[in-house]
């Protein structure tokens, strides 16, 4: 087990606040929101016509060459120009950094692994329907499974099918960079990727790989994605005011936003780091990860299962929630929040920070950027780190936007409307970044300023 640190040397963002981790940061800063009608297919007639799509994205801007990845799905291709930016940042892209066939380099392929938490490629749904629709027999009111067959081999692409399987976006970033090391991907649905960040944390410290990709990707705005979260009534449904939501910890808050897009991480072991000069943006000081048990899409109304996320990744970190740090503040100077916006999950993540952190909770800066980019699914967590190491490397941190009516028992600081600059309070140095997903899967990292 590697006694040193493990860090981050590399980010990349596309989100639908922009493609590349400034511009993203930004935005959230000025409390821009990326929601608007749905435009990728005919959404008019559905419960809840609007979401937060990732807009005027190319691969062809990230990658010297895009044509292999012509046929990958958008979550695949996200994930693709996420990691580009945390490629070149982390200084990869530089001559003799990474070793290749019959030319070694600072770092070693196979000693270079990728953890995603990746979701399922986008269906090629226009043509799926097609095939349904176009076989379907009115006189024996059934599918004619011949008529089938005989019009999905015309109108549908091995290709397209086979990049629905989630495996599809780590193999396209492993091809794309040259990853031959451990290759992992998980897709614990909302908490995915700081699941995958935690596991490729790990995967460093008992020294199975040098450098890890690390993060999530996922695209649902589509019909089947959107209509399954409208029949678990999880999204809002305010059409006519789809501008002003989600509201997270807002006592209005009627569910959450589909949104889209991926973040990446490179990390490595800090000893590694230093040794071949790269510039290191912060440390994952602690990851944590428990489950529910309780039910197929509810958390459990204690919060005992948060809790115990928090718990493992600040026992990691040396992180003791009672105590305070040399300016009387408590150890944890910002927590970027799952605050999805549906009645639940607020509740019950502010249930899991109050017994957690007692008397501290209410000191502590918490908010949700899913009110602005809305909830990206598997890559939800990445961004509450991305954006934690930015407010690190800042001293600011973001808003919670749309928020106007306080509910009763929801009473910590939420950073309400306006981000808030903490620099004179000493900045922001130890950050929590929460994640929940369906089936009750809870993870959490403790982030640290170094």
């Amino acid at each position: 087990m590697s006694e040193s640190p493990v860090v981050i040397t590399g980010m990349g963002w596309i989100t639908p606040l922009g493609h590349s981790v400034q511009a993203v940061w930004d935005a959230l800063l000025s409390g821009k929101s990326g929601v608007g009608r749905i435009s990728r297919f005919q959404a008019s007639t559905f419960k809840t016509n609007f979401a937060a799509e990732v807009k005027d994205f190319r691969l062809a801007d990230f990658l010297p060459d895009a044509s292999p990845h012509v046929d990958a799905g958008l979550n695949a291709q996200f994930a693709l120009a996420a990691a580009a930016q945390a490629f070149k940042q982390a200084g990869l892209d530089q001559p003799g950094v990474l070793g290749t066939a019959g030319r070694p380099g600072k770092i070693d392929p196979r000693r270079f692994g990728l953890y995603l938490g990746s979701g399922e490629g986008t269906l090629d749904f226009d043509n799926y329907a097609d095939v349904h629709v176009g076989s379907w027999d009115d006189a024996t009111k059934k599918v004619d499974a011949v008529k089938w067959a005989k019009l999905a081999y015309e109108k549908m692409s091995p290709a397209r099918e086979i990049e629905q399987e989630a495996s599809m976006t780590l193999a396209h970033v492993a091809w794309a960079f040259g990853c031959r090391g451990p290759a992992s991907n998980c897709l614990t649905a909302c908490a995915a990727s700081i699941q995958a960040i935690g596991e490729a944390f790990e995967t460093i410290r008992r020294g199975d790989a040098d450098v890890m990709f690390a993060g999530g990707a996922h695209s649902m705005v589509h019909p089947l994605g959107v209509t399954g979260f409208i029949r678990l009534t999880a999204l809002s449904s305010r059409n006519e005011e789809h501008t002003t939501v989600p509201r997270p910890f807002d006592q209005t808050r009627d569910g959450f936003v589909m949104g889209e897009g991926a973040g990446m991480l490179v990390m490595e072991s800090k000893e590694h780091a230093l040794k071949r000069g790269a510039t290191i943006l912060a440390e994952i000081a602690g990851y944590g990860s428990s489950a529910d048990a309780f039910r197929i899409t509810d958390m459990h109304p204690r919060g005992d299962g948060p809790k115990a996320a928090m718990i493992g990744a600040l026992t990691q970190a040396g992180i003791d929630p009672a105590a305070l740090d040399e300016r009387s503040r408590p150890m944890i100077h910002y927590i970027s929040a799952h605050g999805t916006g549906t009645k639940e999950n607020d509740k019950i993540e502010t249930t899991a920070i109050k017994a957690l952190f007692g008397e501290h909770a209410p000191r502590i800066p918490i908010s949700s950027i899913k009110s602005m980019l809305g909830h990206l699914i598997a890559a939800a967590g990445v961004s509450n780190v991305i954006s934690s190491v930015m407010a690190m490397r800042s001293g600011w941190v973001p808003p919670t936007i749309n928020y106007t009516t306080p509910d009763a028992g929801l009473d910590l600081d939420y950073v309400v409307n306006k981000a808030r600059n903490l620099t004179d309070q000493g900045g922001v140095r130890a950050c929590l970044c929460n994640a929940y997903g369906f089936g009750g899967q809870n993870d959490c990292l403790v982030v640290r300023a170094v």
